[in-house]
């Protein structure tokens, strides 16, 4: 370990130690591998509520697998991961979800073939006040569930920025409001902390602009966040702390302003040979 990482790893500890918020997540050792291939390789760091951190790293450093065992999609080979104060390693997504943990994905993950509105909606499935037997029937529980699910979920979608007609198909959709409309089915399960996996890709500069508004306004809502991206001016911008992996182990864990003066971490994003 270089002394500028220990020196950041030192001082983020410090901050930590005087941050009064809740830990939201705490993730520990965390591993998980792929035949010979380790993908994450001993992870370990903390979300406090309300807090912004960026997850960063070179092509194939373990971001999105990280993200895929906090979230129940992969099963670790060890460590572990507590939410809440709950351990949830091996819960399914679904739970996890329920629990308020909500995600977005690298490459968009809409249902196709449903209109803006209805996307959302499948966000909030899991608070109905509804059972089969009253969507079957119809019963006025069912209608006034569904009444107030369409004004819920329209509310989201407003406050996410969406400006097209969220009767329209999300294929019909261009590609910055299709992030939107994913955004806002992930605040329509009411969650404590959001994943973000690359939300600014293939953004303009302009809408990349308005995400880093829309990402200060739910954090402001009192939702964690933790997002993996690429691009450095918006991950500079946006970040409280900052976690950096290469070849799936962490490397530094420390403010912008420290990360970025990093060796270690300058050597990962250049190639250069690290004394």
């Amino acid at each position: 370990m270089s002394e500028a990482q220990h020196a950041a790893g030192t001082a983020t500890a410090e901050r930590r130690d005087g941050d009064s918020r809740k830990t939201i997540l705490e993730v520990s050792n965390l591993a998980v591998q792929f035949g010979g291939i380790k993908a994450v390789d001993g992870l370990t760091f903390s979300v406090h509520e309300g807090e912004i951190i960026s997850v960063i790293g070179p092509n194939g450093a373990g971001k999105t697998s990280a993200f895929n065992c906090i979230s129940g999609f992969y099963r670790p080979n060890r460590g572990s991961v507590v939410f809440d104060g709950e351990e949830i390693t091996r819960k399914k997504p679904s739970y996890i979800t329920a629990k308020g943990m909500a995600r977005t994905f690298q490459n968009v993950r809409l249902f196709a073939d449903m209109t803006v509105l209805e996307n959302v909606k499948t966000g909030m499935h899991s608070h109905l006040a509804q059972n089969v037997f009253d969507a079957m029937l119809h019963t006025p529980r069912y209608r006034r569930s569904e009444a107030q699910c369409t004004e819920d979920a329209r509310g989201w979608l407003d406050f996410v920025g969406f400006r097209a007609d969220d009767e329209l198909l999300v294929t019909q959709l261009p590609y910055g409001e299709q992030r939107r409309v994913e955004i806002a089915r992930a605040l329509a399960t009411q969650p404590k902390l959001l994943l973000l996996d690359e939300p600014g890709a293939g953004l303009n500069h302009n809408e990349k602009n308005e995400l880093m508004g829309l990402i200060r306004k739910i954090r402001d809502l009192g939702v964690s966040i933790v997002l993996i991206e690429h691009d450095m001016g918006l991950v500079m911008e946006i970040s409280e702390r900052i976690v950096v992996l290469n070849y799936g182990k962490e490397i530094a864990d420390g403010t912008p302003e420290q990360v970025k003066k990093d060796p270690v971490v300058i050597a990962a994003y250049l190639g250069e040979d690290e004394e």
